[in-house]
């Protein structure tokens, strides 16, 4: 496979070459040293963020194998990313798939979204030792991508709620947030909890019950739980807004760029900042200011402004 798959060849086993991480630290190329600023920049913002509010923080010190189910290692390459759905995540797992696969793929965009969620197609930092985890943590570069809060929380909702295929989140917690926020609501929206409004999402989000029951599902939980920034010391910050210089500077990084783009596709589907303001038009400025103290750390610590069109209390 390896001799017939050129690109397999080159992406495996980069032994002797210089790590992603030294790259990042110390760029042996002119064009990589610049983007290395702003993702000084945007690291500083998050040890400034963790610093500031490190009362949060201080509540769990020992991270648990549990806490690192979300970061994906890729050996050859030495890089581990967490990922945090609605902020291209299937694309990353993909490129994951093609980095760690050893010639098994090539091309990101060939392997089905489903395949690229299971979970054993991907080996994650919760499987290894403690001293394993801890060498990876300390020698491998670890990146996530963020995205404005409010943003992907209404990507979520559109995806999970809107769609009508969606059904296991529809009886999981669809009817659990019909059940709790709307009055009168009919045995059928109960049974199916196939049409939740937004604004009864948002009620279920900053009811205190909620947060007691279970933690957040993944698509709403944020980054900040996720992928603990606070205690795993990320050496990038991508950006969902600028998704393709990131991404690509990452694999440049790597050593795979020139043959390893980031899939780019325009989705007419997205959801935008506009659309996030419709949404948010119906949420009372009392909602909306219990909404943004869920999220309020990571709007701080990725550096995203409090939204225009929120009427915060």
């Amino acid at each position: 496979v390896m001799r017939r798959n050129p690109f397999g060849m080159d992406i495996c086993c980069r032994k002797g070459s210089r790590s992603p991480l030294q790259e990042l630290y110390n760029p042996t190329q002119v064009s990589l040293s610049n983007t290395a600023i702003l993702h000084q920049i945007r690291r500083d913002q998050v040890t400034d963020t963790c610093r500031a509010n490190s009362v949060s923080s201080k509540k769990r010190r020992v991270l648990t194998p549990n806490d690192l189910k979300h970061l994906v290692v890729d050996e050859d390459h030495e890089m581990i990313y967490c990922y945090v759905p609605k902020v291209a995540c299937t694309n990353w797992k993909r490129v994951m798939m093609v980095l760690t696969g050893r010639g098994k793929y090539s091309d990101p965009m060939e392997i089905p979204a489903n395949e690229a969620h299971v979970s054993s197609n991907l080996k994650t930092l919760n499987q290894y030792s403690i001293p394993e985890i801890n060498h990876r943590l300390k020698n491998y570069m670890k990146f996530l991508f963020v995205r404005e809060p409010f943003e992907r929380l209404v990507s979520a909702y559109r995806n999970k709620f809107t769609q009508k295929y969606n059904t296991s989140f529809h009886k999981r917690y669809g009817t659990k947030i019909v059940r709790r926020q709307r009055k009168n609501a009919t045995q059928e929206a109960l049974r199916k909890g196939d049409d939740v409004k937004f604004e009864e999402f948002v009620a279920y989000l900053i009811d205190p019950h909620t947060q007691r029951e279970e933690p957040f599902n993944e698509h709403w939980q944020t980054v900040y739980s996720l992928c603990h920034p606070c205690h795993i010391h990320y050496d990038l910050i991508g950006k969902y807004e600028t998704l393709e210089e990131d991404s690509n500077y990452i694999l440049q990084l790597a050593g795979v760029g020139n043959y390893l783009k980031f899939p780019t596709y325009a989705k007419s589907t997205r959801t935008t900042d506009e659309m996030t303001t419709e949404f948010f038009q119906n949420i009372s400025s009392e909602h909306q200011t219990q909404l943004y103290e869920v999220y309020k750390l990571d709007f701080l610590m990725f550096n995203y402004s409090v939204p225009s069109y929120l009427k915060l209390e």
